[in-house]
């Protein structure tokens, strides 16, 4: 019998990845979701939600992950580019309906993910009551760096949360102070999309976001993970 030919493509398909930490191979990016509002003080400081509203997510593309160390190229169409660190989660097993108690067996490892956002244009969304790409959905709005593996790290349910900009503190928090936990985050996700490995799951962000301009350095950490670093660039230049 003969072999079934190797399917050929119009365009070239792209593989987006992760590097994960102390390991040669890639983790590659199916989906990237994120949780909105799951800090209390960041919902104060937006002014908007219930502080224990059930979880909401919004998703970003896959080609929007970037890794450590890149420089970002300011947004086209916002003066109001904000930053938003973020704990993120890399499901390894896939599932629905998964139950809270099994949900980290589902976890492959964990990252310090940034959440870069065009505010004004997410303000306009929400006053409009319209979808939220155009403020989180861009190009180069997922900054993310290496994963770690649970099996070697464990599952961080607490430590220290910041982002600095050009040396300076913008945002602290802790781990424990997610309004809905990792387990809790996985197990309602899993309720309304079917979970597959390579998803990546942003977890919320703490209060102290703000805005970056051309030629800043970023850099966040989390306890017990590597911390993520890159720079703000020019905007980029218009095709001909």
């Amino acid at each position: 019998m003969s072999a079934t030919p190797a399917p050929s493509y119009v365009v070239a398909p792209e593989i987006h990845t992760l590097a994960v930490a102390g390991a040669a191979s890639l983790f590659p990016v199916r989906r990237v979701y994120c949780v909105g509002r799951n800090y209390v003080e960041h919902i104060r400081e937006m002014k908007e939600g219930d502080e224990r509203d059930p979880p909401f997510f919004f998703q970003k593309p896959a080609d929007a992950i970037v890794g450590n160390g890149a420089q970002l190229a300011y947004p086209a169409y916002t003066s109001d580019y904000q930053h938003e660190i973020e704990l993120v989660v890399a499901i390894g097993k896939g599932g629905s309906d998964i139950p809270v108690d099994e949900a980290l067996d589902h976890v492959f490892g964990y990252a310090v993910g940034v959440d870069m956002t065009r505010r004004d244009r997410q303000r306009e969304a929400r006053e409009r009551m319209l979808p939220w790409e155009m403020g989180k959905s861009f190009d180069q709005s997922a900054p993310c760096g290496a994963l770690h593996p649970a099996a070697q790290i464990g599952h961080p349910s607490t430590g220290a949360i910041t982002l600095s900009v050009n040396g300076a503190r913008r945002q602290t928090g802790d781990l424990g102070q997610l309004i809905w936990n990792v387990p809790e985050i996985i197990a309602n996700l899993s309720t309304q999309y079917a979970l597959a490995p390579g998803d990546l799951i942003f977890t919320g962000t703490p209060a102290g976001v703000g805005p970056v301009v051309p030629g800043d350095v970023i850099e966040g950490s989390i306890a017990g993970l590597d911390t993520i670093r890159f720079t703000i660039g020019a905007a980029r230049a218009r095709s001909q």
